[in-house]
């Protein structure tokens, strides 16, 4: 009984109104006192009469609002024992939010009045309102507490109490309207799969947004607190609020919520039906923009990476035989070229939107973590290289060969061929430009995806659409000779030595076993097309049927063996530790530095990186010097936690490099192609605290 003390004695402190006919008796528990208020002293005539239930908690106490939160219990209220009572609504005043160890919760300290509107069946009679309240009332621990209220209203002329009026009325002022009084309004919200998270954009007619929250109601998901960025001088602010439990976000799209959002003492409540990508403004056609020119430059750098050079070789032996033909058909070759890269990466663009908005995880060169699509594409090399080698040359019937062209042939098929060849064999590379690109794509909806990738793909297009502008720049190449057969066996060796590097990072993701079955049915497929090609009668028609049969092996092989267990950690020397995200912030505080390098089998860049800068001195001893934790990531095969780690960098491709430290606890994140005075210099910013 001493604990009730400190509530009825706040109670009595904080009371504003004096014991009189509009003020129910108080209902004393430990940490909580509860009473009921009304407006007017008696009946009256009215259908409704405005009431409160007011409540003051002990300091440092709180109860909750009508969705709690990660934690805690409404209150529950019951007023079955009343007289001549039809209903009673309760309405919420704006709560306040607690965050506790990650635990969002929200309610109200101190002294809160929830607005009560009794709906009478009989105007005119007496009133008696009673009710059953229940709390959960926490501070440290949580006190269930159960109160007994009630009040009489007598039959006769009502007459306003200003007291317990005015005091209702502040908080009933409290309650979020509709946005006319507050001047916030809610302008839509929809989903972003690749955060994990609940856009809601929020707009003020009157003063900036100072400091928007924002609750939400219906489904069964949970929010974090949102993050917020202001626009147009904060008249409008974007609330991202990440989903911390629940069903795939994806699931949102099209579901009715209710959304709160608080600033300061203004409030609204709206109702909002999810949409699955953020609406067309012109503000983020201004957004997007930037990022288009940057694709473009992104694509015609990747040009010059070792991923497509071979590609582009090939193509320089193409228009190498095209000499002395007219210009409408070297033009012609060069746009079906240009059109093959820029359409393949609209394909992958599309799948990547997909797969985006089906919830799947989403990265630039994501599919070489795939063992069939490496088996498919080692194939593919295969038979480059035994082409250009002359092992066996892929003979079609002359209309067919007229309308669709050989492979790496004149035909405006085999030159599209061509060119989506370079699009798939870009992908395990990165350039400058091309992650900003990505990410910024791929944190955005399927508009952004679709423009930043065909702008990449123009790019990547933009010396084939060169030479088609000006064909005639094709007479400046050598003339065919003899020199053209060392050239082809070199790009034989070229494509072979990129065949060889798929299968390693086949082995990596599968087994040495897998990848070397996939190797013979491989070469069993180029020997029996060998054959098909040069043999005679039963032979060649053998052979045919031999190598599909091979190559369907050669794709079924990663499927049906098993795949090896992934590598604890991929290392180039003792000194590196296995990416562990948690470890991070507890390094830092111990005052260490962390270097952070996500990397793959599959990525020419990052293997280019190491080569050149991480694995060689003086880079190499500061990664391995006293103070200093290199971690490296493996995205070798598919991992939800570096894909999850990326994205909190808005990064959706690899390479990937980060230095954390006392001097910056968030990361300092690094240009796609590394330079030693890169990695040294944010080292040094990193070390230094302050």
């Amino acid at each position: 009984m001493l604990r009730a003390l400190p509530a009825a004695l706040l109670f009595a402190v904080l009371a504003p109104v004096s014991v009189s006919a509009t003020v129910g008796p108080q209902s004393p528990a430990e940490t909580s006192t509860v009473q009921i208020l009304a407006s007017v002293d008696a009946a009256g005539q009215s259908q409704a009469i405005l009431a409160g239930l007011r409540i003051v908690l002990d300091d440092g106490w709180k109860t909750y609002w009508r969705s709690p939160g990660d934690a805690g219990m409404p209150p529950r209220m019951d007023w079955s024992g009343s007289t001549n009572v039809a209903s009673v609504a309760v309405r919420w005043p704006a709560p306040h939010r607690f965050s506790t160890f990650g635990i969002e919760t929200l309610g109200y300290t101190g002294e809160v009045v929830l607005p009560l509107e009794v709906t009478v069946e009989r105007p005119g009679e007496p009133v008696s309102l009673r009710g059953k309240v229940d709390l959960l009332v926490c501070s440290e621990v949580c006190v269930p507490a159960a109160h007994q209220v009630g009040l009489d209203l007598p039959a006769g002329p009502a007459t306003p109490d200003a007291a317990a009026g005015n005091l209702i009325a502040r908080f009933d002022a409290q309650v979020p309207g509709d946005g006319n009084s507050s001047g916030v309004t809610v302008k839509g919200a929809w989903t972003d799969p690749a955060r994990g998270a609940l856009v809601v954009r929020v707009a003020s007619a009157t003063a900036p947004l100072a400091a928007p929250d924002a609750f939400v109601e219906g489904g069964d998901w949970a929010f974090a607190k949102p993050e917020v960025a202001r626009e147009d001088g904060g008249r409008t602010a974007l609330l991202t609020l990440p989903v911390v439990a629940g069903p795939d976000v994806v699931g949102m799209a099209d579901r009715p919520l209710t959304v709160t959002v608080v600033d300061g003492g203004r409030a609204v409540e709206a109702k909002v039906t999810v949409s699955s990508e953020a609406p067309l403004t012109g503000d983020r056609l201004a957004d997007l923009l930037p990022f288009l020119a940057v694709a473009l430059l992104g694509g015609l750098v990747l040009n010059l990476m070792p991923c497509v050079l071979p590609v582009l070789s090939l193509k320089l032996m193409s228009v190498i035989g095209q000499q002395g033909q007219e210009r409408r058909r070297v033009r012609l070759g060069f746009l079906a070229t240009a059109s093959g890269a820029i359409a393949a990466m609209l394909v992958l663009a599309g799948t990547l939107a997909a797969l985006k908005g089906a919830g799947g995880i989403v990265g630039w060169g994501m599919q070489f973590q795939q063992p069939v699509f490496l088996v498919v594409m080692v194939g593919v090399l295969v038979a480059f290289a035994a082409s250009m080698a002359g092992v066996f040359e892929i003979r079609l019937p002359s209309s067919l060969s007229t309308a669709l062209g050989t492979v790496g042939g004149d035909g405006p098929a085999g030159h599209f061929a061509m060119g989506a060849f370079a699009t798939l064999l870009a992908t395990p590379c990165s350039a400058p430009f091309l992650g900003t690109a990505v990410g910024f794509a791929l944190a955005r909806g399927p508009l952004e995806i679709l423009a930043v990738f065909g702008a990449l793909g123009v790019g990547l297009a933009a010396p084939y659409l060169l030479v088609a502008l000006f064909p005639g720049a094709v007479a400046l190449l050598p003339r065919p000779g003899r020199w053209m057969g060392t050239l082809r066996h070199l790009l034989a060796v070229a494509l072979a030595a990129t065949a060889i590097w798929l299968v390693t990072v086949l082995a990596a993701q599968t087994s040495v076993g897998t990848a070397a079955s996939v190797v013979a049915a491989t070469l069993l497929a180029v020997g029996a097309l060998a054959l098909a090609t040069r043999g005679f009668g039963a032979v060649s028609l053998a052979a045919g049927p031999v190598a599909l049969v091979a190559l369907a092996t050669a794709v079924a092989i990663p499927t049906v063996l098993d795949r090896a267990a992934p590598a604890a950690a991929s290392t180039a020397s003792a000194r590196w530790q296995r990416f562990e995200q948690a470890e991070i912030a507890k390094l830092v505080a111990q005052g260490q530095t962390v270097f952070v390098d996500v990397t793959a089998d599959w990525c020419v860049t990052c293997i280019v990186n190491k080569k050149l800068v991480i694995d060689r001195e003086p880079v190499a001893g500061t990664l391995s010097s006293d103070g200093v934790v290199a971690m490296r990531a493996d995205w070798t095969s598919p991992d939800p936690a570096i894909a999850a780690y990326l994205g909190q960098h808005d990064r959706y491709g690899i390479p990937f490099n980060a230095v954390y430290g006392p001097g910056a606890p968030h990361g300092i994140v690094l240009p796609e192609v590394l330079s030693k005075g890169a990695v040294l210099d944010a080292v040094r910013k990193a070390r230094t605290a302050g």
